[in-house]
């Protein structure tokens, strides 16, 4: 898959493609349907399939630290499209200058100067260009102008609603991770490279493998126990902490895993940890002695539940 970060990397060689754009953020059941279709109808005409996509989230950009918390980080969300078969990604900056962009120039600059687009995939209820004046019909009435053809893009349902970013954060904060795979048709998983932390698990016998979340931020809170994977062929489980580490005063949410029965050196190496089973919520404890009793219990717990078919 090629990723092609900003409009001004376009090449001539980039013209004529069948393109769909959103923030696909989880890249659940309902996107992976949307990339089923896309490539579905790129290969009919024989031509890439690119999907346009943001970073920040528009919806970060406007609200800041009041944005919801998101499901997958930039690398995770190009991995899924990279595993579901997508061609090219055109990765946009959402900044003030994309925001004030006006429907019409988005259209012309980007869809069809850009990117020489002959069909486009969105759903009914897509908007675009400066507050959102764009629609599907203005789209449409772009396609007969410029010749390219939009196409109507398929809802998903599960259990009669659609299936959404939103249902799946809720599903998330109730801890309800079985209803969340239900709905991303695979484990939630968080990745990230490994950093330097205080070192204060290897001084209690218990040393974790700390990556910051995806801004700084995360929809669930607790502990779990999981599954770890690496580009360099760690295949492991463990016991993960998702919170902010009350009994260290910690200020600043992070994912800590304990990698059961592992020993070497991960820093650097960039996990993806999926989370299993629910253990407990995180809580402050009175001591590290009484934190040191409770990660024992759950690592004891994490290794039952792990070893229990899916």
């Amino acid at each position: 898959m090629e990723l092609i970060r900003g409009a001004h990397n376009l090449q001539p060689q980039h013209r004529g493609c069948v393109a769909t754009i959103g923030n696909f953020d989880g890249v659940h059941l309902g996107h992976q349907a949307i990339l089923a279709q896309l490539r579905s109808e790129a290969e009919a005409r024989n031509l890439p399939s690119v999907v346009i996509t943001f970073e920040p989230l528009p919806h970060e950009f406007f609200r800041g630290t009041s944005a919801p918390a998101r499901l997958t980080g930039l690398r995770e969300r190009l991995r899924q499209f990279a595993l579901h078969g997508i061609d090219r990604v055109l990765l946009l900056r959402f900044d003030r200058q994309l925001a004030d962009l006006e429907a019409n120039h988005f259209v012309e600059r980007l869809l069809v100067g850009g990117l020489g687009i002959r069909a486009m995939l969105v759903g009914d209820d897509f908007r675009f260009g400066r507050d959102r004046a764009g629609d599907f019909a203005s789209l449409r009435q772009a396609g007969e102008d410029h010749v390219f053809e939009v196409i109507r893009r398929e809802t998903y349902e599960l259990g009669g609603e659609r299936v959404s970013s939103t249902r799946i954060r809720h599903a998330l904060a109730a801890g309800d991770l079985e209803h969340a795979r239900e709905l991303l048709g695979r484990p939630y998983t968080l990745s990230g490279r490994v950093r330097h932390g205080d070192a204060r698990g290897r001084t209690i016998g218990f040393p974790t493998a700390n990556i910051a979340l995806p801004t700084g931020t995360s929809p669930l809170r607790g502990v779990f126990a999981v599954t770890v994977t690496s580009e360099e062929g760690l295949n492991g489980r463990g016991v993960a902490n998702i919170g902010t580490r009350p009994t260290v005063d910690g200020r600043h949410a992070l994912l800590e895993v304990h990698l059961l029965g592992f020993e070497g050196n991960l820093y650097h190496q960039h996990l993806c940890v999926s989370l299993q089973r629910k253990i407990r919520d995180e809580q402050r404890f009175d001591s590290l002695d009484a934190l040191v009793h409770q990660i024992r219990r759950d690592a004891s717990l994490a290794e039952a539940l792990l070893a229990q078919p899916t």
